[in-house]
């Protein structure tokens, strides 16, 4: 049985193959997401009971976020391409929400153009909840590293530093840039703040040891 779930997860294999989209921004990126967003969802859903008419939407965008990653593709192009693939599975409706959602989650555009209007409560929620769920994911250290490897060609060393001046300038700032509204989220990403600095300590042993040089 192929089930929306399924045919979603098969479509974000095929455009990182097509994109070339590394492993930093693939399929378990997605999956990642895709688990924080069902737990920050599980954690507002009794306040705001009527979210559950955006789950569907709250899913589909978690999966498929990265899928019009203007550092791999044009945006625009990213953003239609999805459309056409999400024609016919969900609603209109949730189809415009989705890209709504895609199109203005980034940590770039929040911190250039703040949050965006969106009509609705449970909608604005839905916005926050995969937006959140994807800030939690960028405390994967090792993930840093590997996104530089890939962009630049970077041996481990160079793909390190630059991943340190990306923690210590964007990501361990997250709760004092007010990216987060959740509870859920503020204490997961205290936890997460905490393994991302003792990560980046313990890959500093490692690249000074003599015997790897």
């Amino acid at each position: 049985m192929s089930t929306l779930l399924s045919k979603l997860l098969h479509f974000v294999l095929l455009t990182t193959s097509k994109r070339q989209i590394d492993e930093s921004h693939g399929i378990s990126h997605s999956m990642n997401v895709l688990h924080y967003t069902m737990k920050i969802y599980t954690s507002v859903l009794p306040k705001i009971p009527e979210l559950e008419t955006q789950e569907r939407t709250i899913f589909v965008s978690a999966v498929l976020h990265d899928m019009c990653d203007k550092k791999y593709m044009d945006e625009d192009d990213g953003i239609k391409k999805i459309e056409e693939f999400l024609c016919e599975k969900i609603t209109p409706d949730e189809i415009e929400m989705t890209k709504k959602i895609i199109s203005t989650m980034s940590y770039s555009k929040v911190k250039k153009n703040g949050f965006p209007i969106i009509d609705g409560l449970e909608k604005t929620m839905a916005y926050h909840i995969v937006r959140e769920a994807d800030l939690l994911s960028a405390y994967d250290f090792d993930r840093s590293i590997l996104y530089h490897m890939h962009k630049s060609n970077s041996n481990i060393h160079e793909a390190y530093s630059n991943a340190c001046e990306v923690f210590n300038n964007r990501i361990l700032k997250h709760e004092e840039d007010g990216l987060f509204i959740t509870n859920f989220a503020r204490n997961e990403a205290i936890n997460l703040k905490i393994n991302a600095q003792n990560r980046m300590i313990a890959w500093k042993t490692i690249l000074n040891k003599p015997t790897l040089f």
